[in-house]
């Protein structure tokens, strides 16, 4: 069938299977680029068909020569639909992983779920013996427990919020008021994006003698500006990123090496679901690629492996990786505040990168990539 992007919202519905790849090759080819590292060789990636997840098991194989493991929650396409972007992103890493004759293999189940947990097990027992490395990179909506289903918010707590945002729908600038979170939201939203299942997960592991003495493990968080903060940081979702820290020193008791990597502001489908935020981004875009330090996904994650390479980890007083130093310059953020007080319809698209905001976005669900023929029949 012919596949051109279907977008409702935030969220596109459509994928392009040949787009998909050719982004997935373009990552390898970057990492690739900028030479081989030292680092973990069997490596466990939670959430790992798209965005960080995604780069960050890019950056495990194609730098470090890793073993890779990914669990993901994707859709296969049909006779009348195409899959979804991270089911081709996955395919398209394991070919080239095979080709270059890496171990790569995926479980497609829910990765809160007893069974997605005992399936990678049995996975790692049978053909890597233990991981010596956890990435935890979830994002997700809902999560069943026993009989409860936890839905995460993305609300401010304490008062509402008002602020500028835009409308995806039509670029347009407006003002949005963001109600608070219950305490039951809250708690739910702590439950689905919190560090509960991080720790069930390295609990699952060591139980089963299939994680390394002192193995790495490390899950992604964001902070961000004061703009951002009531919707973010002190937000329902920032409840569950300081439940996040929280748990990462509980596993550092248990006998693993735990880490939060605090990551740049990037297009993903987490964050475009954001009020606020996509405005934000497509600022920042503008100011850091006119003073060269822009990166994507994959930059950024190459980067990390190559920290945690050299052992320069960049440890805040938290003790969290602040992979958004360049984000947090205080120069650059005081350029994206001077163009939040003064931006308006009229001149938004002179101070902001929106069309850069927009390639990101479709080239998530591989289209806008160079090479590919969009009037093409593909098999989805």
């Amino acid at each position: 069938m012919v596949v051109q992007p279907k977008v409702r919202g935030f969220i596109c519905t459509t994928a392009h299977p040949v787009g998909c790849e050719k982004a997935v090759q373009k990552q390898i080819e970057y990492v690739k680029s900028r030479g081989k590292l030292d680092g973990a060789k069997k490596v466990l990636v939670i959430g790992s068909s798209t965005g960080y997840g995604l780069a960050s098991r890019i950056s495990a194989a194609f730098g470090c020569g890793a073993a890779t493991l990914g669990v993901m929650f994707d859709k296969e396409g049909g006779s009348n639909k195409t899959g979804t972007a991270g089911w081709y992103n996955t395919k398209a890493f394991e070919k080239f992983a095979a080709a270059d004759g890496l171990y790569a293999k995926s479980v497609n189940g829910d990765a809160y779920s007893d069974e997605c947990k005992k399936e990678v097990i049995k996975l790692i027992k049978s053909d890597l013996g233990k991981v010596d490395m956890v990435v935890y990179s979830l994002a997700a909506p809902r999560r069943t427990v026993g009989e409860t289903v936890y839905k995460s918010v993305l609300k401010t707590t304490g008062a509402p919020y008002t602020n500028k945002t835009i409308d995806l729908r039509n670029n347009a600038i407006s003002e949005i008021t963001i109600e608070p979170a219950t305490d039951e939201e809250i708690e739910a939203t702590v439950k689905v994006m919190g560090g509960e299942d991080w720790e069930a997960w390295i609990d699952a592991l060591k139980a089963a003698d299939v994680i390394k003495a002192n193995a790495l493990t490390i899950a992604y968080s964001y902070i961000g500006p004061e703009i951002t903060h009531p919707m973010y940081f002190e937000g329902s979702i920032g409840r569950a990123k300081a439940h996040l820290l929280e748990t990462s020193g509980k596993l550092n008791s248990k006998g693993v090496r735990a880490y939060i990597s605090v990551n740049k502001a990037l297009v993903t489908q987490s964050s475009s679901a954001i009020p606020i935020v996509p405005l934000y981004i497509s600022i920042l875009y503008k100011i850091m690629k006119a003073k060269g330090n822009h990166e994507g996904c994959i930059e950024q994650m190459q980067r990390l492996w190559a920290r945690l390479a050299s052992g320069e980890l960049n440890l805040d007083s938290d003790g969290r990786i602040r992979m958004d130093d360049w984000e947090m310059q205080p120069d650059i953020q005081a350029e994206v505040s001077k163009v939040w007080d003064n931006i308006n319809q009229e001149n938004f698209k002179d101070v902001t990168d929106i069309d850069g905001y927009w390639e990101d976005f479709y080239q998530m669900f591989g289209f806008n990539i160079d090479g590919v023929d969009y009037n093409a029949d593909v098999e989805v």
